[in-house]
Formats: C-alpha cells, sequence, structure tokens
C-alpha cells in the first residue's frame, strides 16, 4: 500500500485547497481517505490564516462513493457509516466555508459531500448520480446533508432510479451552487474573491446561519441513518450488488 497521502493541501491568499488524490480508486471514500480528510479539513478549520477551504480532486472523477472493494472485504469496518457522518458533520461545522471544485464524477456517497459543503461549483464534464439502489443500497448517510439542499421532486427520482444527470440538473435542482459552462476555476475566481474579502467572524456567524437545516438534518437522522446504511451492508442483496459492480456484469436481479 502507498504511503502517499490521499488528502493533499496547498494554501495560496487564504484558501486551503484540500485535492482528494487517490486514482487507483476514483477517489473512494475508503477509510484511510476519510480519516485523512477529516484530520486535513480539522487543521484547516483551526488554522487562523484560513479564510476559506478548496475541496477539489485529481482525475476525472470528483468521489466515486464509499470504496466498495474495500466493503465487501470479509474484515469489512462496520463504522464506515459512522465515520462517513462525521465526516460530512465536520465539513457543515466547520467556521470556515468549504467550496467544492467538481471537474469530474460524484457518485453515491460522493455527492453527500457536496450536500455538506457550501458552495459547490461543477464544470461542464462533471456528472452526478446516486446509484446506491442499482447494487442494494440506499442513500441513507449521504441524505442528512443532500435532503435539505434538493427539490423534493427530484431526490425522489435521482434516489429511486440512479440515473446519471448533468451539472445543469444538478445546479436546476439545487445539488450544486453553479454548472460552470466553460473555465470552472474562472467561476471560481469571483467566489474565493468574496470570501477573501469577507470578516472572519463574521463569514463564521453566517455560515452558521446558513447550514442551520443542514446540521439539524445530520444530528436528527444520524443514528437512524448510519444503522440503516450498516444493515444493507450486511445483506446478500447488498453483496451481489457489490460484487455485481466490481466484476463489471448486471446483478441477479436487473431485468
Amino acid at each position: 500500500m502507498t504511503t502517499a497521502p490521499l488528502v493533499r493541501r496547498t494554501d495560496e491568499d487564504g484558501v486551503a485547497a484540500l485535492t482528494l488524490d487517490s486514482p487507483h480508486n476514483r477517489n473512494a471514500l475508503s477509510a484511510r481517505l476519510i480519516t485523512e480528510l477529516t484530520a486535513e479539513l480539522t487543521r484547516a478549520s483551526r488554522d487562523p490564516d484560513v479564510r476559506a477551504v478548496l475541496l477539489t480532486h485529481t482525475g476525472t472523477t470528483f468521489c466515486a462513493g464509499i470504496d466498495l472493494d474495500e466493503a465487501r472485504h470479509p474484515t469489512h469496518d462496520s463504522a464506515g457509516p459512522q465515520r462517513l457522518l462525521q465526516l460530512l458533520r465536520t465539513i457543515v461545522e466547520s467556521p470556515k466555508p468549504v467550496v467544492a471544485r467538481v471537474a469530474g464524477h460524484a457518485r453515491a456517497g460522493g455527492i453527500g459531500l457536496l450536500g455538506a459543503c457550501d458552495i459547490v461549483a461543477a464544470g461542464p464534464q462533471a456528472s452526478f448520480a446516486f446509484t446506491e439502489v442499482r447494487i442494494g443500497l440506499a442513500p441513507a448517510v449521504l441524505a442528512t446533508t443532500v435532503l435539505p439542499r434538493v427539490d423534493p421532486r427530484a431526490a425522489s427520482r435521482y434516489f429511486l432510479t440512479g440515473e446519471r444527470f448533468t451539472a445543469a440538473e444538478a445546479a436546476r435542482i439545487g445539488l450544486v451552487t453553479l454548472a460552470a459552462e466553460d473555465d470552472l476555476d474562472t467561476a471560481l475566481t469571483p467566489i474565493l474573491d468574496g470570501l477573501r474579502a469577507a470578516a472572519p467572524n463574521a463569514l463564521a456567524a453566517t455560515k452558521r446561519l446558513t447550514t442551520a437545516e443542514v446540521l439539524r438534518s445530520v444530528d436528527r437522522d444520524a443514528d437512524t441513518m448510519t444503522a440503516l446504511a450498516a444493515r444493507l451492508l450486511a445483506t446478500d442483496e447488498a453483496r451481489e450488488g457489490v460484487a455485481s459492480f466490481l466484476e463489471r456484469r448486471r446483478p441477479a436481479w436487473a431485468t
């Protein structure tokens, strides 16, 4: 196993950029990546020189969701859902605004990160899908941050069907803040400049206002959603769904 960090930090003019850099599994939410990202977010939130956090990625995938290869291992850590929930809470509770830069694909649990972020900018190559139902799971933990943000009718459709949708559709339903038609970094410039121009204490207080409903959702549904996620992961249906995905075949129930 590589010892190189899966999350890299660089700082520029008050913005701490945290880059997901786990190309071997498309930046999937492995136990190690979650641990590293939670730690880096915590450090950035306590850094007086940081005005905002930029969450970005290498490769063509922002985040593929939970690490399915890890999830189907016989010694899989059953604390995975709780660990993911704590990561989402860390983003929501951070006094520093967290901006997501999505230049590629976001799937399943990876979209939960976007629900937790304060601002999400997606590029023209970005795509989104809640793929859990197709592998015998449910979008349980991510629902705590996504449902307060997204149009309810759209949530019903995309949660239930697992369809892929574009950045423009993600903006329409409230999942992302803006869908850049051309250069993503150009679209991000006024957002980051605006955060740099804000007074730190006022910025933290204002973030608390805008994240209050998301935080209530996380706290209210934490136990129920983590229990549901853990229970479904242990079913025969999920084992077949995960295996079929990794083996690139149709699951037994597909017609």
